[in-house]
């Protein structure tokens, strides 16, 4: 059986506009693939026009319905207005990792001002791995004491244990 490629071509030029521009090229070449496919598989029987219609439309249909099950992929590279008028590419407004939190930093800077400078020695001695002596083991186990009692008279309860981890 020979297959009628004019006639094909004919056909996915009838429907290759109801794809997106980008890609029409692309829809044309899968409703001739199909057509050619149907035809083959066909037999004996007639391959007529309107059965070409109904494959091409099944075709474009397959396409549509492929296009929305898959998710829009953004290009990082695609251009936004940031507010003031200013276009700017999408991956400039992605957060830096290794950027220094501003605020953060300075809300931690201002806690540590405000906490005992030998709480600071003793988290800086446990930071870098030393061992610490009775004396600063005693004045963490009360500050720590001191402090359970705070959040408890907060709660309103005397079962809260908050774990601190060892010494």
């Amino acid at each position: 059986m020979t297959l009628d490629w004019q006639k094909y071509i004919e056909i996915a030029d009838k429907f290759q506009h109801k794809a997106k521009a980008a890609d029409r090229e692309d829809l044309r070449q899968d409703i001739i693939l199909r057509l050619a496919e149907v035809a083959n598989n066909n037999g004996h029987k007639p391959f007529t026009e309107g059965a070409m219609v109904r494959v091409a439309s099944y075709t474009v249909m397959a396409y549509w319905r492929d296009r929305m099950r898959k998710p829009t992929i953004l290009s990082l590279n695609g251009e936004l207005s940031d507010g003031d008028g200013d276009t700017v590419e999408l991956w400039q407004t992605l957060a830096d990792d290794k950027a220094i939190d501003i605020e953060a930093w300075i809300d931690a800077k201002r806690w540590l001002l405000g906490c005992p400078k030998r709480l600071v020695q003793i988290a800086s001695k446990r930071y870098v791995g030393k061992l610490l002596n009775n004396k600063d083991k005693c004045y963490l186990q009360r500050l720590r004491k001191r402090e359970l009692k705070r959040y408890q008279l907060a709660f309103g309860c005397d079962t809260f244990q908050p774990s601190f981890g060892t010494i």
